[in-house]
């Protein structure tokens, strides 16, 4: 009978765990988006909608698209304390951070 994930990982030197358990956490957080966000910040739905005044189900939605507008991505990591930076790499001209973008104007 074939082993399971576990059990290769197990047998595996103790650099190569971590390393394949840093990578399982980077990818895990790339595939969870907004809603990771939200735990990693320890907020609910509710105290995020509450922020945004909203209801609920709103969040829900959100949490589920794949195409936001800027304004509502920044509006969301605002509201679970954070701030959003937009970063742009070019060939030849390193990384940039683009600002001023996802602003609503008062």
């Amino acid at each position: 009978m074939g082993r399971t994930l576990e059990q290769v990982i197990a047998d595996m030197p103790p650099e190569s765990q971590a390393r394949v358990a840093e990578r399982s956490a980077e990818l895990h957080a790339e595939v969870e988006g907004l809603k990771a966000l939200r735990k990693l910040a320890r907020r609910s739905q509710e105290e995020v909608a509450q922020s945004l005044g909203v209801r609920q189900p709103g969040i829900a939605k959100i949490e589920r698209q794949t195409d936001l507008y800027l304004s509502t991505l920044r509006r969301f990591v605002e509201a679970a304390g954070g701030t959003l930076e937009l970063r742009v790499t070019l060939p030849g001209a390193g990384v940039l951070h683009l600002t001023g973008l996802g602003e609503l104007e008062a």
